[in-house]
């Protein structure tokens, strides 16, 4: 784990302002954030409550991540709903031992490749407010110190959706939410097709190329990703 990018993950977390952005664009920052920040991820998944207040993967860094969320709302157990119910991080070192303990979550994890997972509540003061799941591909993947650095990360993260939700609840928080999981399809289908047309770039990489575009023309990262999809051009950044 690179010391540096977890240091500025929590600067940025550290720094967030509120504002009027989707509660959506705050999810992919923050999950995408994760992602650069915790070396052994593979894949991340954010799950808060719906609108019926029941589980949703309301951010995911790609399509795993909802698939293997599914397996663990439909069967009421996996280390994602026991972390939040618990309040405090579960950790499977090897999916093939969590069949006793997971059966439902361990064999969709194994079905694409996730070998092991990390799973920490989202709390800020006494609101419980998700959680997050980190996954990766090789077994062991996470060490007492990514463990230890994984839960300071989801500690500041709490803080930064938790004020997000509070100060978009003046208005409707389940819209907000509502939305949060359109954002979520379209920012997914903009980044697949940007990896689509650049084999090398990376989720993360792809992510940040829209979230710059965002920031550079001041409108929401929803609006940028669905510019891509219906193929509309984004400003290029100037030369410097």
């Amino acid at each position: 784990m690179s010391k540096d990018a977890m240091n500025e993950a929590l600067e940025e977390l550290s720094t967030f302002s509120l504002s009027d952005a989707p509660l959506g664009d705050t999810l992919q920052w923050v999950g995408h954030l994760a992602l650069a920040a915790l070396d052994p991820v593979d894949v991340v998944g954010i799950t808060m409550l719906d609108s019926r207040g029941r589980p949703t993967t309301a951010m995911y860094s790609d399509e795993r991540a909802p698939s293997i969320d599914e397996a663990q709302y439909r069967a009421g157990a996996g280390p994602c709903l026991d972390a939040w119910r618990l309040g405090h991080r579960v950790r499977l070192d090897d999916m093939t031992e969590a069949r006793d303990r997971y059966p439902a979550f361990s064999e969709a994890a194994l079905a694409h490749s996730v070998l092991s997972s990390l799973s920490l509540p989202l709390r800020s003061r006494a609101s419980d407010v998700g959680a997050l799941n980190l996954y990766a591909t090789q077994t062991y993947a996470f060490t007492p110190d990514d463990e230890g650095e994984a839960e300071t990360f989801a500690t500041a993260a709490a803080v930064v959706v938790a004020n997000a939700a509070a100060y978009l609840a003046a208005t409707d928080m389940t819209v907000h939410l509502q939305e949060a999981l359109k954002s979520r399809a379209v920012i997914e289908q903009a980044k697949g097709m940007l990896m689509a047309n650049a084999p090398d770039l990376t989720p993360d990489a792809a992510f940040a190329i829209l979230r710059r575009a965002s920031q550079r023309e001041n409108v929401k990262l929803r609006e940028i990703a669905l510019r891509i999809v219906e193929r509309r051009p984004i400003a290029e950044a100037p030369d410097t």
